[in-house]
């Protein structure tokens, strides 16, 4: 069983859980959907890159409600966007922070929050849950490639006579 195909399997036997969990508990099934695929496209892996997308989807939940707010504040149309841009490249100027420094976190918590119609205490809860379904996904599934394979002849080794074998 190839890596990908192990963590092809966990990942779809944890989001039919995922569905379930996520209406169970009243949360935003899609928005745990882009917290998961947070965790999947982080430059980073194992607990590091879990940390690393939640803390840049929590940064972006809080630049949308800045942006939501701030444009409320405004009866210039004009201004909302100017705000929408000088927001916009403050979540840009944040990766200069080592925890906050994947852009791409930072947006997908800013457009759930968006998508949301602004309810932060929905989006949170999803996006945190959601990245840690991410973080299972991928770790169960390198997890059972190691059962499968552990102390099976690579392929290399399956070719040479048993004398050269180690």
């Amino acid at each position: 069983m190839s890596v990908l195909f192990a963590i092809s399997l966990t990942t779809g036997i944890l989001s039919a859980l995922w569905g379930w969990v996520s209406l169970s508990l009243g949360l935003i099934t899609w928005a745990g959907f882009l917290g998961c695929t947070t965790y999947f496209a982080s430059p980073k892996e194992g607990l590091p890159g879990l940390s690393l997308g939640i803390l840049t989807n929590l940064s972006g939940v809080f630049w949308a409600m800045m942006i939501i707010k701030g444009s409320g504040l405004v009866n210039l149309e004009i201004l909302g966007y100017v705000i929408a841009g000088v927001v916009s490249f403050m979540m840009c100027i944040q990766a200069k922070s080592k925890l906050l420094n994947y852009i791409p976190g930072t947006f997908i918590g800013s457009c759930a929050t968006f998508a949301a119609n602004g309810d932060w205490q929905l989006v949170i809860p999803s996006l945190l849950v959601g990245a840690l379904f991410g973080y299972l996904m991928k770790a169960s599934g390198l997890w059972l490639h190691a059962k499968l394979t552990a102390n099976k002849p690579t392929q290399a080794e399956g070719n040479l006579p048993a004398a050269h074998k180690a």
